[in-house]
């Protein structure tokens, strides 16, 4: 067997410790009481931390946590084809020596049964206890997540996104059940041989309601929504955007679980000339290179959109970078009444909807939304002036069609319906 060392932990280590990590849960098909953002935190935290490496491979991470004279054992990871050789026990003993040190007298380990590191602690002295039982609580963000979220940019999402989405239901069951149930239900898909998505891209013509999306399918799985916007990392990356991908990248790999979205994808995956001094094909190759190593963790789902599809890059498209290329079109006219019955909100009884929605055929739901808030305004501003206590009526709102310019064209139709023909995958 080729020799191993123990060493410290180095920050160069974090993205291969969650690999092993990753395949260590993965192999004991069980789930860690402690995550790997509290792993983490512990470890930028001063923590003992220590890695074993063959050569320059690392093979096996064990991070341990004081609290005065208690110590417990958050993790020991193994790499698959590294376990019963006897490096768990020597990073254990590694642990041990440091929490002595730090005047820890018990320490303490708690895991399932089955998980990597079971036998290394029977295998040096540690006992059994039985008669306990594990309680938990788990809030819906930890300290950790939390810091590290707001440093991204992201938040949590209110409960409901999903159901507030008026109309477009074709859409919404295509993404309901290519996207959204196979996340929530990962026991019931693996069972049927369905893989999770963990990459897909909504496009379509603008003000479609693709954020919406995202947002209300981060929203439905109770996971952390963040958004990049690539203007914002090319400006804010002295080393480049992509340097400043990469870093965004590595910080998102520490959440437990991540709905990532990158609107206009076509700003950092468009078409490449093919010539060496393109300034776009470096950070479309660093794009490609990173989502595989995102696409490995559970629960995060990245989601790209786009207003022109085919503008992306070829290898960008290629199947096998994208579960699925999902088409977010125009609302029908039961999407349209949906649309603006939401937005009517109190004042839709007294209005003729179909008027509205015959008048606003050519418009997208950001276009509905618009018109709507308008003719309120406008009805706001006469009862200001006038105070005859009348609402808005069809008239308000069918002048506020007239005046506000469509987002769709019948060109845009055309090219959309050719890119459902030529790129979708569903």
């Amino acid at each position: 067997m080729p020799a191993y060392r123990v060493r410290d932990f180095r920050d160069d280590d974090l993205d291969r410790a969650i690999q092993v990590w990753d395949q260590g849960r993965s192999a004991d098909n069980a789930s860690p009481v402690f995550s790997i953002s509290e792993v983490m935190a512990a470890v930028r935290a001063g923590q003992p931390a220590v890695v074993a490496v063959v050569a320059d491979e690392l093979v096996g991470v064990a991070v341990a946590q004081a609290h005065g004279e208690r110590g417990w054992v958050l993790l020991v990871a193994l790499a698959a084809g590294w376990r019963n050789r006897g490096i768990g026990s020597a990073l254990l003993a590694e642990l041990e020596r440091r929490l002595k040190a730090l005047g820890v007298r018990r320490i303490s380990a708690l895991l399932p049964q089955t998980a990597t590191g079971a036998a290394a602690l029977q295998n040096s002295d540690y006992r059994t206890v039985a008669g306990l039982t594990y309680y938990e609580k788990v809030e819906q963000l930890g300290a950790a997540d939390a810091g590290l979220l707001a440093g991204l940019g992201g938040r949590v999402l209110p409960v409901g996104l999903w159901d507030a989405l008026a109309g477009m239901e074709r859409e919404k069951q295509m993404i309901d059940r290519r996207i959204v149930l196979p996340l929530a239900e990962p026991a019931l898909a693996e069972r049927y041989g369905v893989a999770p998505p963990k990459a897909v891209i909504l496009f379509g013509p603008p003000g479609t309601g693709k954020t919406s999306f995202a947002k209300a399918v981060a929203s439905r799985l109770r996971w952390p929504f963040v958004e990049l916007f690539p203007s914002r990392l090319a400006a804010d990356a002295p080393g480049g955007l992509a340097s400043s991908l990469r870093d965004a990248f590595a910080d998102l790999a520490e959440l437990e679980s991540v709905v990532l979205f990158i609107d206009e994808v076509e700003e950092i995956a468009g078409a490449r000339s093919g010539l060496a001094v393109d300034p776009g094909h470096g950070v479309t190759n660093e794009l490609l290179k990173l989502i595989p190593a995102f696409a490995e963790r559970k629960d995060r789902l990245l989601v790209c959109a786009t207003n022109s599809v085919r503008s992306l890059d070829q290898a960008f498209l290629r199947p096998g970078r994208f579960d699925y290329v999902i088409p977010v079109g125009p609302p029908d006219l039961a999407a349209r009444r949906a649309i603006w019955t939401r937005y009517l909100g109190p004042v839709a009884d007294g209005v003729d909807v179909a008027q509205l929605v015959e008048a606003s055929d050519m418009f997208t739901p950001a276009d509905i939304e618009f018109a709507a808030r308008k003719g309120a305004q406008a009805a706001f501003e006469r009862e200001i002036m006038h105070r005859k206590g009348e609402v808005a009526s069809t008239d308000d709102y069918l002048a506020a069609v007239a005046d506000t310019r469509p987002t769709l064209t019948s060109q845009a139709l055309t090219e959309f319906d050719d890119d459902i023909e030529h790129h979708a995958r569903l």
